[in-house]
């Protein structure tokens, strides 16, 4: 036996010696020694059409093939194990003992890597052809029904798409429950499997309970840990891919690859690295949407002080001019009243000295005329004398009427008066400030107001637009 086996040990030896070989193949029956770094596993070839095995031989990756493999395992993401397709070079090599076996000495990963890529790919044109309506690439984005929707400007109620178990979903909880801004969300849990393509239709799923909870959700999160490229494939398919390009509430995915973007990443509204960054995003918008809203109220502080101060101003102004004008009709009405006063006292001296001529005459004829012609001559100038009394006390109640209203108005708007109300004076070396560019930080100003006067100093000033 030893003869025969050392014959066919020669002989494949002869026939391959120095020989590599680049093949295509799916690993099975793996199992790696990591104390020795050594791999030992199946390579076969399937059967396109049936899926049975064409091709089956053992091999092993010790040394520089056990390093390739972990290269690979780094820039792919993927592990070495069962069920990958792989593009090998290997040596053939025969054991008397162990038989025929083929050494692994390298491994492609751009093969791995493109191969999903070109499934990928395949994926997206499928989708962009079949459903035109909500899906259109533009470039290298892809514009969907969903993220064209408008994301509510404060995020409070939010469904997440999560395994229960994974360390993502928790730290997505953990941030979103002890954001330092105290904000409060109600989140609703819709678990399921994220991990493998065959769990497609759990995914698709979970998102139609959301859709028929009728619960109106702010945001739908999609997340998950980290893993292998291949552990994505389940947001590479089909499937996911329409329903979360068609879904009609905005989806964030956090589904926790550093590296290639997966379908579902560029169907949704927004797409993350991690649970943690979705959790982090959330709270991110809505404190934009705070500091809008503190940046209004400083902005109608702002408005209001200046709206006050410009009225201020015209107040003052206004009541600078109506004190002037009291003063001068106050003025002029009483050199009116003096003039009257003089004109009515002259005018009266005048009636009485013609009314006392008319006397004379009329005594002076009271032998010749009957008696009842002198009582009518006196009642006559009794009567002209009380209208003339009765018309003077009327003038000057008119002009005393007309002078106490302008008494009341300059109380009115006497500076004393509107200081009572809540308003200020500024001073400034001795003078009332009218506006606030001739004065500058670090001077000196005195405030009067209806019950005490107090000195400031500017320590800030901001010059504002309407």
């Amino acid at each position: 036996m030893s003869e025969l086996t050392g014959q066919i040990q020669q002989t494949l030896n002869n026939a391959f010696a120095s020989q590599t070989y680049w093949v295509v193949a799916d690993v099975t029956n793996h199992s790696f020694y990591s104390q020795k770094g050594y791999h030992y596993f199946d390579l076969v070839e399937k059967d396109v059409q049936g899926g049975g095995i064409v091709a089956k031989v053992s091999a092993v990756a010790w040394g520089t093939g056990a390093e390739r493999i972990r290269e690979f395992e780094i820039v792919t993401g993927q592990q070495f194990k069962n069920d990958i397709h792989v593009l090998v070079r290997v040596a053939v090599s025969f054991h008397q003992i162990h038989g025929l076996q083929i050494t692994l000495l390298d491994i492609d990963t751009n093969f791995t890597v493109g191969l999903l890529e070109q499934q990928k790919q395949a994926t997206l044109l499928r989708l962009v052809t079949t459903y035109p309506e909500f899906i259109r690439q533009s470039g290298n984005r892809y514009i969907t029904r969903n993220n064209q929707l408008q994301m509510n400007q404060v995020i409070q109620r939010i469904a997440v798409v999560s395994s229960g178990n994974s360390a993502g979903y928790q730290d997505f909880i953990h941030t979103i429950r002890n954001n330092h801004f105290g904000y409060s969300f109600q989140v609703d849990n819709y678990f399921t499997v994220v991990q493998g393509e065959a769990q497609a239709e759990l995914v698709q799923q979970r998102l139609i309970d959301i859709y028929n909870s009728g619960i109106a959700y702010d945001v739908v999160v999609i997340i998950r840990g980290g893993g292998a490229q291949t552990d994505f494939l389940l947001f590479d398919t089909f499937l996911v891919g329409r329903a979360v390009a068609r879904f009609p509430i905005p989806i964030i995915t956090g589904i926790g690859h550093q590296k290639n973007e997966t379908i579902a990443d560029l169907m949704a509204h927004t797409a993350v690295k991690t649970p943690t960054k979705a959790a982090e995003m959330i709270i991110a918008h809505n404190r934009m949407f705070e500091e809008k809203l503190t940046q209004l109220r400083q902005q109608i502080i702002i408005r209001s002080q200046q709206l006050f101060s410009r009225n201020l101003q015209v107040l003052s102004s206004l009541q600078g001019g109506i004190i002037n004008t009291t003063k001068d009709l106050i003025t002029a009405q009483k050199e009116n009243v003096v003039a009257h006063q003089h004109t009515i006292a002259q005018a009266a001296k005048g009636m009485l000295a013609n009314k006392k001529q008319d006397l004379s005459a009329v005594s002076g004829t009271l032998l010749l005329k009957p008696r009842m012609v002198v009582t009518k001559r006196q009642n006559d100038i009794a009567m002209t004398i009380a209208a003339l009394q009765s018309s003077g006390r009327l003038y000057f109640q008119r002009k005393n009427s007309q002078i106490a209203h302008y008494v009341s108005l300059c109380q009115l708007m006497d500076p004393a008066h509107i200081l009572k109300r809540g308003f200020a004076i500024i001073h400034h070396n001795g003078k009332i400030v009218g506006n606030a560019a001739s004065i500058s930080e670090g001077a000196g100003i005195e405030i009067q107001m209806s019950d005490a006067r107090m000195k400031a100093t500017i320590n800030s000033k901001t010059n504002e637009h309407e």
